[in-house]
């Protein structure tokens, strides 16, 4: 019977390295070539359009009739969001976290202003706000006076998510205003309560005249929070990928138009689909445990023991988290400036784009990528990269 059993398990280790051994010496299968209108009507026919380049184009799409975008209420949440006042040690701001380049003629002072913080925090975002990317760089979240998140999370960039349906990893919060307001009372991030918020505010004249001209009610945690919501919806990148969609057949390389055809081809598009390629929907990770670890234990015996190790995540899950309802459910993360937010998943635990495309690949599409593929989809992923527009030039 061990006999038996013994030359099973050889049959099987000699099956499935033959199945590999396949899979590297046949070709795969090529992806169709495309002419840049058809690939472009391809895109936009999956959702993926391009982001508005007007400020009445951006109303269209994002105006909230509940909270409607008005030039004092987004001028009103600019100053908030990048106000270090309104955090418990008074050193730490939304743009701490959310990190980006305000405005190129500002970014000395706020340079400053971010390495003004205590020596617990090591402020990569004063070397990366040129990067546009909407997050602090770091591995793990830190807040006020250097509070870690609870789960270890990463943090998720801030730009273009006005056109997002869902917010954080685990996609249970529903609205830029909501998530402001949970921001400002977590302890691990601005650590406030409602009630000292206002206090602050209050003693500003400034914002005393602001709220006023803005809200009816005045200053409050939540209409703070409103006005936050609607600056936030204009942090929207423009990219080379929008001026290809528009025609200009030269904005985004060969190299790149196949990487996009790759992407939509292969499945990729399923869950990262709308303009901003992601946070429309929430999505089980993995779906596939795609290679399993074993243990091959020393003993005596004809037939060796084998203990499998199940990974929860094809990478270390520092933190623990484990998504909404602890059930393997993520917010689809936007591609929108995906090059520029590394480190990458929900732990920040992949350092380097082409290996999250290769982890994406195999887990959730069942895929060995060629290094060619990846690199053509990385390429396209590049010409999402974009600089925040300036929609105030049509308010001046």
């Amino acid at each position: 019977m061990k006999k038996l059993l013994f030359y099973s398990i050889i049959i099987a280790f000699v099956a499935v390295a033959s199945m590999i051994i396949v899979s590297a010496v046949v070709p795969p299968k090529d992806i169709p070539i495309y002419s840049d209108d058809e690939l472009r009507e391809m895109a936009i026919g999956k959702g993926h359009g391009s982001f508005p380049s007007t400020f009445d184009g951006l109303l269209e799409l994002v105006d909230d009739a509940s909270n409607p975008m008005t030039v004092e209420k987004i001028a009103l949440g600019e100053e908030l969001f990048f106000d270090t006042n309104l955090s418990k040690s008074k050193k730490i701001s939304c743009a701490t976290c959310h990190s980006f380049d305000r405005e190129l003629k500002n970014s000395g002072a706020l340079v400053k202003m971010l390495t003004k913080q205590s020596d617990n925090i090591t402020d990569c975002a004063a070397c990366h706000l040129q990067d546009q990317s909407g997050v602090d760089r770091f591995t793990f979240a830190q807040g006020d006076a250097g509070a870690m998140h609870p789960y270890l999370l990463n943090t998720q960039s801030v730009l273009n998510v006005g056109f997002a349906k869902y917010y954080t990893w685990s996609g249970e919060v529903g609205s830029i205003k909501e998530q402001s307001e949970n921001s400002f009372l977590a302890s691990h991030k601005m650590n406030m309560t409602p009630e000292e918020l206002e206090s602050r505010v209050n003693e500003s004249a400034k914002y005393k005249e602001m709220f006023a001209e803005v809200f009816d009610g005045g200053i409050s945690l939540e209409n703070a929070a409103k006005a936050i919501e609607v600056y936030v919806k204009t942090l929207v990148t423009r990219a080379p990928y929008d001026s290809f969609l528009e025609g200009d057949n030269s904005a985004i390389s060969d190299e790149a138009k196949r990487g996009l055809a790759n992407f939509i081809s292969f499945g990729c598009k399923g869950c990262h689909n709308g303009i901003t390629f992601g946070g429309h929907t929430i999505q089980r990770f993995p779906l596939r445990e795609f290679a399993q670890l074993y243990d091959i234990e020393p003993n005596f015996e004809v037939v060796p023991q084998i203990k499998r190790f199940d990974r929860e995540f094809p990478f270390e899950n520092s933190g623990g988290f484990l998504g909404k309802d602890k059930e393997h459910l993520f917010r689809v993360p936007i591609l929108r400036n995906v090059t520029k937010t590394s480190p990458y998943f929900h732990n920040g635990a992949v350092a380097k784009i082409r290996e999250a495309v290769n982890i994406m690949a195999k887990h959730q599409l069942g895929r060995n990528l060629t290094t060619v593929q990846i690199d053509e989809i990385v390429a396209f992923l590049r010409t999402l990269e974009g600089e925040i527009v300036d929609y105030k030039k049509e308010q001046r």
